[in-house]
């Protein structure tokens, strides 16, 4: 098992039959077990149920399914029929859903085995894994430090080579920043690109749910199977998926980068910038063309998300009140329910609630939920007119690398900062990803971040291929921990 490392290796081994299904399972159930205790990636593991999913595939295997035996983990803000499901949050505490979230059912067709929910941002609301309800993750490469987030336990469980593949979820950088804190490759689709039906929603116009991999060949793989048109979601789009896999030619002669330097001038640490630098000299060793460009709006981009995200989720969360939805407190009146049910939010999700809810109140939807949504539009068009010049848009996918635990949960604000770079891809429903591209003096791992036009995540697959084929990214050393 040493050397089937990657999803790709394990899929063509158990479909030829040189090692079975339950054999990858129990190899991928033992690393878990022996590495998550000091990095809290999961919040749940079903061994049971992942055992006895391999046991089926081996007793009937499907040669052709694309994830053959594949184990993989999903952020605990996907619904799985029968695994508990709590966005990180004591007001689902003990949810156990009765249907499973479109991406699960064509995980399940496709031959993956599922061996667990992984740990994120209550609600998805957070960049550094420190709001989930129970307790935070930790970076591989240094456990004093945050994975990022929201979806950070997936991130590390693909980091410390738990799991091939997981799943995250974001709005504005949760899958792009812990990939790059992480030192691994995570892509945000196209809005629409892939099904929303089954995630439990934070900010409908923006969620989106996204791949974390080690190698592009393995993602490319990935996001084949999970994407695609479904009924179930009003939002999903309706275009063809193409073989990602066979796009990835190895070659980027003539690809245009468009970097929009002026919004790097301030707060990229020199490790980071450094980092970045090299990145972009060996996409232009590879044929690549750099093109400076601006992007008038996109410094706008983090106060435009921060409203916008906390106006959708507080109409989002409204429903858990303990009647609907969520875990019910007991009380003697309908108030105290009410009011001791939704006590139950941690106070980053009570913030974004309350802001959210304020933006939307009478007198100021226009001041600001508005005006919000106006810039948003302009964000977007930025964007249009840099793609008729270039093809991808590339900047630090983070600003600085991990952080402290604790370093910055005083101060929301530094927080929110995290996601600088990535929050515009999010407002222009644009398909992004975070790339590695070394490491800074501190050993931490960097991530480029390219931003592509609608439904052309071909070409970014494209390049994070050529980019992996010439940075070698060495691995944290988890044995230690």
């Amino acid at each position: 098992m040493s050397g089937l490392r990657s999803a790709c290796e394990i899929r063509a081994a158990v479909a030829a039959r040189e090692v079975s299904a339950i054999e990858v399972c129990r190899d991928a159930l033992d690393r878990i077990s022996r590495r998550d205790g000091p990095l809290h990636a999961f919040l749940h593991v079903d061994e049971k149920a992942a055992l006895a999913r391999a046991a089926g595939l081996d007793r009937e295997p499907d040669s052709h399914a694309p994830l053959l035996g594949v184990p993989i983990a999903l952020k605990d803000n996907i619904c799985t029929a029968g695994m508990q499901t709590t966005a990180g949050s004591r007001v689902l505490e003990h949810y156990v859903p009765p249907y499973s979230a479109a991406v699960v059912e064509r995980l399940e067709q496709a031959g993956a085995v599922i061996v667990g929910k992984t740990n994120c941002d209550e609600f998805a609301m957070g960049s550094s894994t420190e709001h989930s309800a129970f307790g935070p993750s930790r970076n591989p490469w240094d456990p004093e430090r945050i994975p990022g987030g929201s979806s950070g336990g997936s991130a590390v469980a693909v980091a410390a080579d738990m799991v091939p593949l997981s799943l995250g979820s974001e709005t504005g950088g949760s899958i792009r920043q812990p990939a790059a804190l992480c030192g691994v490759l995570g892509l945000k689709p196209t809005y629409g690109r892939v099904s929303r039906y089954g995630l439990i929603a934070f900010g409908s116009s923006l969620d989106q749910i996204g791949p974390f991999a080690r190698s592009a060949r393995d993602m490319a793989a990935l996001l084949g199977v999970i994407a695609g048109h479904d009924a179930r979601d009003a939002t999903s789009a309706h275009d063809a998926v193409p073989d990602y896999t066979a796009g990835l030619t190895g070659d980027i002669a003539g690809l245009r980068v468009g970097v929009p330097r002026a919004l790097m001038d301030d707060g990229v640490e020199p490790g980071v910038r450094q980092a970045f630098d090299a990145a972009l000299a060996e996409m232009t060793a590879a044929g690549a063309v750099l093109t400076d460009i601006a992007l008038p709006h996109a410094a706008l981009a983090i106060p435009v998300y921060y409203l916008v995200a906390n106006a959708e989720a507080s109409s989002n969360l409204a429903r858990y009140d303990g009647v609907r939805y969520g875990t019910r407190a007991d009380a003697g009146s309908l108030t105290e329910m009410y009011y001791r049910t939704r006590a139950r939010f941690g106070a980053e999700v009570k913030r974004r609630i309350m802001i959210g809810t304020y933006v939307l109140s009478a007198g100021y939807y226009d001041a600001y939920y508005v005006k919000a949504q106006q810039v948003r539009t302009l964000i977007r068009t930025d964007y249009d007119e840099a793609f008729a010049h270039v093809d991808v848009v590339a900047l630090p996918t983070s600003p600085t690398v991990a952080f402290r635990l604790g370093a910055r949960t005083a101060d929301p604000i530094q927080m929110y900062l995290a996601d600088v770079f990535t929050a515009a891809a999010n407002l222009a429903g644009l398909p992004a990803i975070s790339i590695p591209c070394g490491l800074t003096e501190e050993r931490l791992p960097v991530g480029i971040q390219l931003t592509g036009r609608p439904f052309a995540e071909g070409t970014l697959l494209r390049a994070a291929d050529v980019l992996e084929r010439r940075i070698v990214m060495p691995r944290p050393d988890v044995a230690s921990l």
